[in-house]
């Protein structure tokens, strides 16, 4: 199978378009923005600002968490973006795992997801849909929004069989996934896959404060996941229990859920620092921490499952150098450009 397209997941800031520029540069294929409002700015705002600032690479929401938005205005943030930049745009939608537990509520249901996919695409495409209990549609006259159906692809973000049954039930022009699918996926339209790591330069290992910076806020994310999920597991995770402890003292109990995640992927607190010293040279096991040969190996390994996209979570103070580390480890270069109909869907 083709090696993956390359592209950059990165959370809204307000340097978010000089790194989509310098993504476009490097022949990187997409920018996926994040959606974590308590956490980075504003996902639609971010995208607006790249479709304007850039020329040609492509971009995505990735994951939008339906419950942060009412449909319609998902709908017309979408057309907005559409408007601005014309067939750059996906939208792929996520139960917002950590934008729901910063603010100390559950994953959304799947079922709730579909019903709000497909209010967006119906709305999307010109039609009447119910929402909350009345129906609705796009109204915008020509000149303030483009004329529908407007064909923007939306992808869904499945975990687990019960995502993967609601992505195949809502026919998604795509799946964006946060692990190795442990299948062939090449059945899909499209697919993505999140990775992170950082790019080792010669000399270093696990105790130099570039890599520790740059891969550390990701590997620190597994304590966030492991403490949400399984917290009794954390003493087998090496630096788990230091982080565990740590984090129970940071805030009092009602407000524990405001220090679970902070700093997710983008910095280290002081908890994550220390709980990382601890665990050592495990951070090299983390991600796709390696040389350039080790990081070319996964590419070719993601791309045997019919893995179509990459996406690297640059992280650390250096996104830029992160980004051109990255971009000449995997050849982003030379693996980008338009992509074909069964990569980029023109949407349904």
């Amino acid at each position: 199978m083709a090696e993956p397209l390359i592209s950059v997941g990165l959370p809204p800031s307000s340097r978010i378009v000089e790194y989509a520029r310098a993504a476009e540069r490097l022949g990187y294929h997409r920018v996926w923005v994040f959606d974590s409002p308590a956490l980075y700015g504003d996902l639609w705002i971010a995208l607006a600002r790249i479709a304007e600032g850039t020329e040609r690479i492509r971009f995505g929401a990735g994951v939008a968490v339906p419950s942060l938005r009412h449909p319609m205005v998902t709908a017309a943030a979408i057309a907005t973006v559409e408007e601005l930049a014309p067939g750059r745009l996906v939208t792929a939608f996520g139960t917002g795992f950590t934008a729901r537990r910063t603010l100390g509520q559950k994953a959304m249901r799947w079922a709730e997801l579909a019903t709000y996919v497909r209010q967006v695409r119906t709305l999307l495409d010109g039609g009447v849909t119910e929402i909350d209990g009345q129906p609705c549609q796009m109204l915008h006259p020509p000149g303030w929004a483009p004329e529908r159906p407007i064909r923007s692809p939306l992808w869904a973000a499945p975990g687990g069989p019960k995502g993967f049954a609601t992505a195949r039930e809502l026919d998604v022009d795509g799946i964006a996934l946060m692990m190795p699918p442990g299948e062939d996926v090449s059945e899909w339209p499209a697919s993505a896959l999140l990775i992170n790591g950082t790019v080792v330069r010669p000399g270093e290992d696990h105790t130099s404060p570039r890599l520790v910076e740059a891969a550390g806020p990701w590997f620190a994310t597994v304590f966030h996941g492991v403490w949400e999920l399984f917290p009794d597991a954390l003493d087998g995770v090496p630096g788990g229990a230091a982080w565990r402890d740590a984090m129970l003292a940071a805030r009092p109990e009602a407000e524990r859920h405001l220090a679970v995640h902070e700093g997710h992927g983008m910095v280290l607190t002081d908890r994550d620092r220390a709980a990382i010293a601890e665990a050592g040279p495990a951070i090299l096991g983390g991600g796709w921490t390696g040389d350039a040969a080790a990081i070319r190996a996964r590419l070719r390994e993601v791309g045997d499952t019919g893995i179509g996209e990459v996406i690297f979570t640059a992280a650390g103070p250096d996104i830029l150098d992160e980004l051109a580390a990255f971009a000449a480890a995997t050849g982003a270069s030379a693996s980008s450009g338009e992509p074909t109909d069964a990569q980029a869907p023109a949407g349904r």
